[in-house]
């Protein structure tokens, strides 16, 4: 194959997305640390298949058409980092082939080169050992094998080769890689899409399996059923009350067991190892999302089931069972998905009616957070719209465009309250055009709290800017969750189910207890010059339990102001600020 013409090129990049798609959660699990909010598969898939779904919808490509409807489409539905820079390298790619009627190797070389440079220069400070390092080696190889080479399935081939093996480098170019033992996940994630594209090319991809038969329908990969939850297509994990999980959300359509069962067994005979990996291989057996978390007395067990009888009929065979809890998430996720769906048509209107009628104000807020109380917390203190996201839920960057169309200001301010989110919210804020939109790089939702507060009515946005992060630098931010793997971090060893506490540089305390391990991390974060504690507790957590911990940490920390808030959110049993 000496050249590609719009045709071939289309099929190959739809291959590349469903081989990214089908990927997302091994690429998921390539996590560094060992928590429930690996989504770096789960977003690059989501932006490159916002960018499938329109490339899908071309009946006579050519190239123009193609590079518009990848770039423009990548960008729309662009998520996480991971997503805006997988965006940035499509946009430049797709800028160098829009003007070639058939692309041959030497045009594939300039495109890789362009695609890495555009990449480059929407990272603010690039790091090496990243999908930017990965796409760089893979573009200096296309430069050099282009004069060489014309077959495009052989260059393809030799370029994909060295880019494995600059991924396999990644974890020397940075030690938090090599001290977790993964590769760069955003990395991972660019060689199964570049895999996946000739894959296509070589004709070894069913498309018509994925993709519609010609007929004009398309699969769910394209059609409503992952397209039409943009708020709720995520991976969502909530912290169960011995470091369980949840499946992640999905439409009613793709959800394969439907029970959500949980319950612990009070031990009346042995549960050895044996026992234990025998139980675990029978639950497997029946369903997923499994986790069994033991003690001497103790059995803690969440799986994902079609027939929770099952597998409370075979805890029954230990012991006897106590609170157990099963819910029917295909019923729970529909009533959500309807709830949510009036509540946004609802506020949209309200807010559509009051633009035309109200002049608008100097300034308003966006806000990114997971959790009705956060939400209520920032909507208290001034945020005219919050969008539900975070970690796990990365909006992409036209759910926070739109948003900042929704308020009626001059000059609007987001908070994307995650560090994952910032690339996102700079790219939705330039695509804006009828107001000034103003990223404010909040990392933590404690430090989106902080700048709001100290938001200055009568300042410039300039410095408005300048003084929120100033403010923003004084708070440390600590997040209590769970370990969903057995790994080694700072020298510490930490086992799956154990009570991980995270700071803003990594870890601060693991433990048994969420309690302990929540005292622990603030015993790390608290010195002679801190002032005010506020402890957010998540939707897993009980009132008495909070309580128990904020009544810990007065006798504790007793020089300081301590408050305590329902947040509500998922993931993180406590988010915790100290200012």
């Amino acid at each position: 194959m000496n050249y590609m013409d719009a045709e071939a090129l289309k099929q190959a990049f739809l291959a590349g997305a469903e081989a990214l798609e089908a990927r997302k959660e091994w690429i998921n699990e390539l996590n560094v640390f060992p928590v429930p909010d690996g989504d770096t598969g789960t977003n690059m898939a989501m932006t490159i298949l916002s960018a499938a779904r329109e490339v899908a919808a071309i009946e006579n490509p050519d190239m123009e058409l193609l590079a518009k409807a990848i770039s423009s489409g990548s960008l729309r539905g662009a998520r996480g980092n991971s997503g805006v820079i997988l965006s940035q390298l499509l946009r430049g790619f797709t800028r160098e082939i829009s003007a070639c009627e058939t692309i041959d190797t030497e045009c594939l070389a300039r495109a890789f080169r362009r695609g890495t440079e555009t990449a480059y220069k929407a990272v603010m400070k690039p790091k090496e050992g990243t999908i930017l390092t990965v796409a760089r080696g893979m573009a200096d190889r296309a430069q050099e094998l282009a004069p060489q080479i014309d077959d495009i399935l052989e260059f393809a081939g030799r370029v994909i080769e060295h880019g494995d093996y600059v991924l396999s480098q990644t974890p020397e170019m940075l030690p938090v890689l090599k001290q977790a033992g993964v590769v760069d996940s955003g990395g991972q994630g660019l060689m199964q899409l570049a895999k996946g594209c000739v894959d296509g090319l070589r004709g070894s991809v069913p498309l018509k399996d994925s993709f519609g038969d010609g007929s004009g329908e398309k699969s769910s990969v394209y059609g409503g059923s992952v397209y039409g939850a943009s708020e709720a297509s995520y991976r969502e994990r909530k912290p169960g009350a011995s470091g369980t999980s949840e499946a992640p959300v999905q439409e009613e359509s793709t959800i394969k067991f439907g029970y959500c069962t949980e319950f612990i067994i009070n031990l009346e005979g042995e549960f050895g190892e044996a026992q234990e990996k025998d139980f675990k291989q029978y639950l497997e057996s029946i369903g997923d999302s499994l986790v069994v978390v033991a003690d001497e007395e103790l059995v803690k067990v969440h799986v994902h089931t079609n027939d929770p009888g099952l597998a409370v009929q075979k805890g029954l065979s230990f012991g006897s069972l106590s609170r157990i809890k099963i819910d029917n998430m295909r019923e729970e996720h529909e009533e959500r998905l309807i709830r949510d769906a009036e509540r946004l048509t609802k506020e949209q209107k309200e807010r559509e009616e009051k633009e035309k009628t109200e002049p608008r104000r100097s300034a308003g807020f966006v806000a990114v957070c997971a959790g009705e109380g956060l939400t209520e917390i920032f909507r208290g203190i001034g945020a005219d719209w919050v969008i539900e996201g975070g970690q796990t839920m990365n909006p992409s960057t036209e759910d926070i465009q739109k948003a900042v169309e929704q308020v009626n200001a001059e000059n609007v301010y987001i908070l994307p309250n995650n560090k994952n989110i910032i690339l996102a919210a700079e790219q939705a804020a330039g695509l804006v055009s009828d107001r000034k939109a103003v990223v404010v790089p909040s990392k933590t939702v404690p430090q989106g709290i902080t700048a709001l507060i100290n938001f200055a009515p009568d300042l410039p946005v300039k410095e408005n800017l300048e003084i929120m992060g100033q403010e923003m630098g004084r708070v440390r931010t600590g997040q209590i969750t769970y370990a969903v793997r057995n790994t080694s971090i700072d020298g510490k060893e930490i086992g799956e189910g154990d009570i991980i506490g995270l700071g803003d540089s990594g870890l601060l305390a693991s433990g048994a207890s969420v309690t302990q391990t929540a005292l622990d991390t603030l015993e790390a974060m608290v010195d002679g010059e801190s002032e005010l504690i506020t402890i957010y507790y998540g939707e897993s957590v009980k009132q008495e339990d909070a309580d128990t911990l904020l009544a810990s940490a007065k006798e504790r920390f007793g020089n300081c102001e301590i408050e305590l808030h329902y947040g509500g959110q998922p993931v993180y049993y406590y988010i915790i600020s100290v200012e």
